[in-house]
């Protein structure tokens, strides 16, 4: 997420800038406007924040973020996401933390569970609401990064104004999400910066970076997971463009665990696992499409 220079970071429950309350205007006006609406970039988002989330545009969020014993209930119950991601994040990190940001990992509804910040930028970004215990779900900040990302499962770049919150029009979000073993979401990894001269195409390519990054945390969880069994990639592996697409096999040649990026390409339904040949769902063998992972 960035916060440009000529947007005031707003302390929870403190008093929206002129800037923002324009832009809580148009988030209103919006909403009404088809036309208007499509020209913001997250048309469903928005309608979700503000009719359904039922959010003011122009009010900072309530106090969210978690106790210390809270936060690391959090984390204990994440304890394989975090140690997975662990070495993922640190490799992002060591470049974008030069860049001046700080670089998030949340569980499933939206909270934070890891930070990676340089301490002399530690004080900017836990004054923006951005540190472990933090809650950036939809439902409670409206259209961002992290918690967009979570509402449609998939990454998203949301820059400034097209926040829903006033006090987020500075931001430009750049998450993307992490699924589970068993296809089901298991958290966000979310790129944060400091700088003012952060543009939207800049911003669109580090959250490529930020999607490799994610794709290999749950490729990694996969494996973590499912330890032991063989590890078959499909379709393009862990680098295909609609995802992870690797499957688990036990020693009766079973699919015993499949990304949510295999079942949807090989049609996997729940109630096949643990029941359907490897063979009888890549053809009658591995192929040249398929192979150990």
């Amino acid at each position: 997420m960035v916060r440009g220079a000529t947007s005031r970071i707003v302390p929870v429950g403190g008093p929206v800038p002129q800037d923002g309350r324009q832009h809580a205007d148009w988030v209103r006006q919006s909403i009404d406007s088809a036309a208007a609406l499509g020209k913001a970039g997250f048309a469903a988002s928005w309608r979700r924040s503000l009719l359904h989330h039922k959010i003011d545009p122009e009010r900072a969020a309530e106090e969210t973020r978690l106790s210390a014993a809270e936060t690391r209930q959090i984390r204990e119950a994440s304890g394989l996401l975090i140690s997975v991601a662990g070495p993922v994040l640190e490799r992002l990190a060591r470049v974008a933390l030069d860049a001046g940001c700080s670089v998030l990992l949340t569980d499933a509804r939206g909270l934070v569970l890891e930070e990676r910040v340089r301490p002399a930028d530690a004080t900017y970004f836990h004054g923006a609401g951005l540190a472990p215990g933090s809650d950036w779900s939809e439902s409670t900040e409206g259209t961002n990064g992290i918690g967009t990302a979570l509402a449609e499962a998939r990454p998203v770049v949301v820059y400034r104004d097209q926040h829903f919150r006033s006090c987020n029009i500075g931001l430009t979000c750049m998450g993307a999400p992490i699924f589970g073993a068993e296809g089901e979401l298991a958290g966000v990894i979310d790129v944060s910066s400091a700088r003012a001269d952060v543009n939207e195409s800049f911003a669109r390519l580090v959250a490529l970076t930020v999607q490799d990054a994610a794709q290999r945390v749950e490729a990694d969880l996969f494996r973590a997971t499912f330890a032991g069994a063989r590890i078959l990639s499909t379709g393009g592996g862990e680098g295909a463009p609609q995802g992870v697409m690797l499957l688990a096999i036990d020693r009766d040649d079973l699919v015993i665990g499949a990304t949510r990026a295999a079942r949807r390409h090989l049609g996997i339904e729940a109630r096949m696992i643990g029941q359907t040949p490897a063979g009888d769902l890549l053809g009658g063998g591995a192929g040249p499409s398929a192979g150990l992972a």
